[in-house]
């Protein structure tokens, strides 16, 4: 019997080989301008060679103030597009697709003169970072814009969206963060505005047939922040305005690492995955294609999720590093959960710029 995971789905115009998506996952391997590196080429290539349907690459930052750390990729200037033409070549002779994720790291900048939707500390003991002003924000709203223009210019086959994770788009979401009194401020079709401004001025750029993502929380999973109930209203306005596909993730760094997007609780076979409560109840009311990732470790679950109508699409970031040929294993027929066992070791290497690997398998 066909294996449904490993059937062709369309997100919009988009034909993707399978329902597997490898989730955005920062990389450490651009290097000092924020150009992609063979080395980043070679790990994502890996993963188009071993049946990964959609690559969507670390994200990218769409300018230079918003930069999360030193090996980050840009989508900053047009001096990146030449770069991302030759991996995106070699991902598709592999037969994946690649979705470019725009982000902005707000007032979690690693970059000076740090900036969020109200002014907050990054950590305790830190200086706090300013208030963007309404000049700010229609500045961010275009870069976002032309980031995406030079993604299709370069032949990524769709871009995504990063508001999740205490990100710019995040922050302006969250009451955590966004204490704003002014239009982007208080409720939450207020807070949801820069979010939704940001889709609206992509989706001009690039018109109505190319493939516009977005990667949201599910929760913050911090007290007083973003709710469930929230995430679902606003893929509801989001799907209204012709998203084509929304990813769930969840988890902000004042909700501790024990809810942060990469927790350290492994599933067991035949738990609830992450954010796995969240998906159904949008699934429940909505059209919109629904990707998930977060713990999920073993391919009767994601088939269960696929079948169930949880989602559409399993997305997995953790399980690639560990086993770049995971796909290929469950393809073959062999059910033998990931061997990730969620432990977080892979990101030393990552972010010191040592490459993308599992230390526990060697490199």
């Amino acid at each position: 019997m066909e294996n449904r995971l490993f059937t062709p789905f369309h997100i919009g115009g988009l034909a993707v080989r399978n329902r597997f998506v490898r989730s955005a996952t920062h990389e450490g391997l651009a290097d000092e301008a924020g150009f992609y590196t063979k080395a980043l080429s070679d790990v994502l290539t890996l993963l188009a060679q071993h049946e990964v349907g959609l690559i969507i690459p670390g994200h990218a930052f769409v300018s230079p103030e918003g930069r999360a750390s030193k090996f980050q990729a840009s989508a900053a200037s047009d001096d990146v597009i030449p770069h991302w033409r030759k991996v995106v070549d070699r991902v598709h002779s592999c037969g994946a697709k690649m979705a470019l994720q725009l982000a902005h790291a707000g007032g979690n900048t690693a970059a000076v003169g740090a900036a969020g939707p109200s002014a907050f500390a990054q950590a305790p003991g830190k200086p706090e970072c300013r208030e963007l002003s309404a000049a700010d924000i229609e500045r961010l709203q275009t870069a976002f814009a032309a980031a995406a223009v030079r993604g299709k210019e370069a032949g990524f086959d769709a871009v995504q969206i990063h508001a999740a994770h205490g990100y710019l788009l995040s922050q302006f979401l969250s009451p955590c963060y966004n204490r704003r009194t002014d239009s982007y401020g208080g409720s939450l079709a207020n807070r949801a505005r820069m979010l939704y401004e940001v889709y609206d001025a992509v989706r001009s750029a690039v018109g109505r047939e190319f493939p516009v993502l977005v990667k949201i929380n599910s929760a913050d999973f911090a007290e007083g922040g973003f709710s469930p109930e929230e995430c679902i209203e606003v893929c509801l306005e989001l799907e209204k305005r012709g998203l084509n596909a929304v990813e769930l993730s969840g988890g902000i760094p004042p909700a501790g690492p024990g809810l942060s997007p990469i927790r350290l609780e492994d599933v067991r076979d035949g738990g609830k995955v992450y954010y796995e409560d969240t998906a159904r109840r949008l699934k429940a009311v909505s059209g919109i294609p629904v990707i998930l990732v977060g713990g999920i470790r073993y391919p009767e679950k994601a088939l269960s999720l696929v079948e169930s109508g949880a989602c559409d699409m399993i997305s997995l970031s953790r399980p690639l590093i560990r086993e770049p040929g995971l796909l290929c294993r469950w393809l073959a027929g062999d059910g033998i959960r990931s061997a990730c066992v969620s432990c977080n070791a892979c990101f030393r290497p990552i972010i010191t710029g040592r490459g993308v690997y599992c230390p526990r398998a060697g490199k």
